[in-house]
């Protein structure tokens, strides 16, 4: 049974990493002494250890030990054996890349199947569904698809915004852009806004964090959604 949080961000305005998600994760991971970070999306000016550093960090507080997957020799079997995974936000792109790269998305996507709890924010909710094509991220390198995880069945845009009327800035909306994508593609979106996140148990999807989401659909004229089942 699947068994994830997919988070529009780390971080809200206000508080230090991960902790308006404190609660959340500490029953994610309620069975789990350790577990795998996956640094892959940040790019250079922070190694892979001091990414996972600070992982660790905020995860020491609910008792639980983090390793990064760049430290394992082989990490699809690291993936395989894992208790937990947290894939942390940065760039999709490279993200994307690095898991093809390093053949972990397979086996990461069948151990979510098989009831791995799995947190991604940022980058790490894009790659849950069928594609990261709604990333805002630019294209730093390419990956050899987009096609991600597929476990669940919408496209992720993280940190989604609304349009601002009082702007005077002429380009294009994130709203836009999602119209954009479905004028060639017709995989639902979901617009992730700042403090919200999906909670995924099994084919039950809950929006959770007292925010509305946009649901944007081919041909369809996007709808708000409440908090509750989606």
């Amino acid at each position: 049974m699947k068994n994830l949080i997919v988070a529009s961000t780390s971080t809200i305005h206000g508080g230090s990493y991960l902790e308006y998600l404190i609660d959340e994760v500490t029953l994610l991971f309620k069975d789990c002494k350790k577990i795998i970070f996956i640094p892959y999306a940040r790019p250079g000016g922070m190694s892979h250890d001091a990414y996972t550093e600070i992982a660790a960090k905020f995860f020491k507080k609910i008792h639980i030990k983090v390793t990064g997957l760049h430290a394992y020799d082989n990490p699809a079997k690291a993936i395989k054996e894992a208790k937990g995974v947290f894939t942390g936000g940065g760039n999709t792109f490279l993200l994307a890349h690095m898991l093809y790269r390093n053949e972990v998305l397979q086996p990461l996507r069948e151990s979510i199947y098989k009831g791995l709890p799995y947190l991604g924010t940022s980058a790490g909710s894009n790659i849950c569904g069928p594609s990261m094509q709604t990333t805002n991220d630019m294209p730093i390198v390419y990956p050899p698809s987009f096609k991600t995880l597929g476990v669940i069945p919408y496209n992720i845009n993280a940190h989604y915004l609304d349009p601002d009327p009082s702007s005077k800035h002429m380009g294009e909306t994130r709203e836009t852009r999602i119209k954009e994508f479905h004028t060639q593609n017709t995989i639902p979106v979901i617009g992730l806004r700042e403090g919200s996140w999906l909670r995924v148990i099994g084919d039950e999807i809950t929006l959770k964090g007292g925010h509305t989401a946009r649901m944007f659909e081919q041909g369809k004229l996007p709808l708000e959604i409440a908090s509750g089942p989606v």
